[in-house]
């Protein structure tokens, strides 16, 4: 089974997940994190990250891993802490824009998810992705409430420049960022991470084979 869960930045996408995927026993698959990562290797290997074919031939190459205990991998270095870091957060969404980087990644996430029992997060799982998941889920939040989440996950950040990094990222991304269809809709604005986790648990137990 194919989790799929997308929605805006702060919208609680990555808790949601991580612990849904704990509680079910899948795999919990981060597809952002699989742009941080190429995007530090082309910076540490002195990639320019306006040329689309040579990022994308850059992610064939080095096709991103995931291991048991959810550290991220690429070029045989794990990279799990360095993707975190603002440099990153500021030159991701380059990288992530051209659309021949994003087919590679694309292609990868669905190999990373073809085994099944495995929750993945993104912003187009559910319509792109993986748009024959059993689950599909969209997480939203009022803009306030996303912007005091992601300033408690990056406190290294002033608050300013946050509200003014998710306002640019909900901008970038509204070309790509839809519910699918079929998709269960979920409002987390005043909701604890808890009460999402069960909502969508009962939506795979439902929908699981006897």
């Amino acid at each position: 089974m194919i989790v799929a869960i997308d929605g805006p930045a702060g919208a609680g996408k990555s808790t949601v997940a991580r612990r849904l995927a704990e509680r079910l026993d899948f795999r919990y698959l981060d597809t952002g994190a699989m742009y941080r990562a190429l995007t530090w290797l082309a910076m540490n290997r002195g990639f320019p990250l306006d040329r689309a074919d040579e990022l994308a031939r850059l992610a064939m190459e080095y096709p991103v891993t995931f291991d048991d205990r959810e550290r991220v991998w690429i070029a045989g270095t794990d990279v799990t802490a360095s993707i975190r870091q603002a440099r990153i957060d500021r030159l991701v969404p380059v990288v992530a824009a051209h659309p021949a980087v994003r087919e590679v990644m694309r292609e990868r996430q669905r190999q990373l998810g073809a085994d099944g029992n495995v929750v993945i997060e993104g912003r187009d799982i559910g319509t792109v992705v993986a748009p024959n998941a059993e689950v599909k889920v969209y997480l939203n939040a009022d803009a306030g409430v996303r912007a005091r989440r992601r300033q408690a996950e990056r406190p290294d950040i002033g608050g300013d420049a946050l509200v003014t990094d998710l306002r640019r990222r909900d901008e970038r991304d509204a070309p790509r960022l839809r519910a699918a269809e079929d998709a269960v809709q979920i409002d987390t604005t005043s909701l604890q991470v808890e009460d999402v986790v069960d909502r969508i648990e009962h939506l795979v137990r439902e929908r699981q084979p006897a």
